[in-house]
């Protein structure tokens, strides 16, 4: 896909208005909306894919208009992009309503603790605006790229909505849906979608082949569809437009930029983006973690036991080779994991700094 992407970069570039949606290979660096390994540069991604910096004046907009302090993700810079979040703040100043929309592809039977990132955020912005969401589960994409039964991707899907609504969304305003249990709404905006979408643009944004079959070519509109509020008739029985935000993972804006470009032949409001940094892998900056390799993830259904076991037997160490060395030249929390997973999950910035500083002083 990477080398596809690079041939017809200029082409996807005029067509969705940003460039080859797939990250460009960098020093064994890859991100794409199907593979992430190496040490990813965010810096650059920002770059080359046209998103803009979650800088401190932003964050401080959020903070005013929400009345309360940015989540630990935003101030640690674990939320580190975004797509006309301003915009979507305008809105909000002047009582227009929004949505938010995230989703997860189930290829396990749990999620691991890298998935509950963009869901972290995603119950506080909730809980912040008082806003409706809508969880899509594409059991139908991972039944298209990995193969195996279609109704093994869908008890996965059942699984990983129990894992979701763990996280403490309000069941009110919160509604989680199977695309193959619900894709008769999304089906006629997922035409409206396919037909302002060329084969071209479809490959050169996710590397689709000619060999590939007809289901990868046309899943992206799927979902697309869930950021405009008329795909959900069920949940927005108004016909009106409403704006949409999407937090994510930075592998996931392809999708998004192509379904912005979408949204301005159709007439319909772009999905601005919250864009998230990916959890390490257990071994460090080899890539995301993966749920279908159990080595490199911390599952939400292993015991107290299984996770110790894990951290020490695979998790990569910022400290020095002898305790003699590690008093005297202190640890590295850059790549130390468990510090890192500590940095993405505590709440108390206090506490994390605190840790940081006598890991750092041996």
């Amino acid at each position: 896909p990477g080398a596809h992407c690079a041939a017809v970069g200029s082409q996807v570039e005029q067509e969705t208005g940003g460039g080859v949606a797939e990250g460009k290979p960098h020093m064994g660096e890859v991100v794409t909306a199907f593979e992430v390994k190496g040490a990813v540069d965010y810096d650059r991604l920002v770059e080359e894919f046209g998103s803009q910096r979650m800088d401190e004046a932003m964050v401080a907009r959020l903070e005013k208009a929400t009345g309360m302090r940015a989540h630990h993700l935003i101030r640690r810079g674990f939320v580190f992009s975004h797509r006309d979040l301003g915009l979507l703040l305008d809105l909000h100043e002047a009582g227009k309503p929004f949505f938010l929309y995230t989703g997860r592809g189930p290829s396990s039977t749990s999620m691991h603790i890298g998935h509950l990132v963009p869901f972290i955020l995603t119950k506080w912005l909730q809980d912040a605006f008082k806003v409706p969401l809508v969880v899509q589960l594409t059991d139908d994409e991972k039944f298209l790229w990995k193969g195996g039964g279609l109704d093994d991707y869908k008890a996965m899907g059942m699984d990983n909505a129990r894992d979701i609504a763990a996280v403490g969304f309000d069941p009110d305003r919160t509604f989680i849906f199977l695309d193959t249990d619900s894709i008769d709404m999304l089906y006629p905006n997922i035409l409206r979608i396919q037909r302002q979408t060329t084969c071209s643009q479809v490959k050169g944004i996710f590397g689709v082949t000619d060999s590939d079959s007809i289901g990868k070519m046309s899943f992206p509109a799927t979902q697309a569809a869930p950021c405009f509020s008329t795909s959900l008739p069920a949940i927005f029985p108004s016909k009106a437009d409403m704006a949409c935000l999407v937090p994510c993972a930075i592998d996931q804006d392809p999708y998004f930029r192509m379904t912005r470009h979408v949204a301005a032949k159709l007439g319909k409001p772009k999905p601005a983006l919250l864009h998230c940094k990916f959890i390490p892998a257990l071994q460090g900056d080899s890539g995301k973690m993966s749920a279908s390799e159990a080595g490199t993830a911390i599952y939400l259904t292993d015991t107290p036991k299984e996770i110790k076991s894990k951290v020490n037997k695979h998790a990569f160490s910022g400290g020095r080779e002898t305790v003699e060395e590690h008093r005297r030249l202190g640890g590295d929390t850059r790549t130390d994991v468990a510090y890192r997973y500590i940095e993405f999950l505590h709440e108390d910035d206090d506490y994390v700094a605190k840790l940081g500083e006598d890991y750092r002083a041996g």
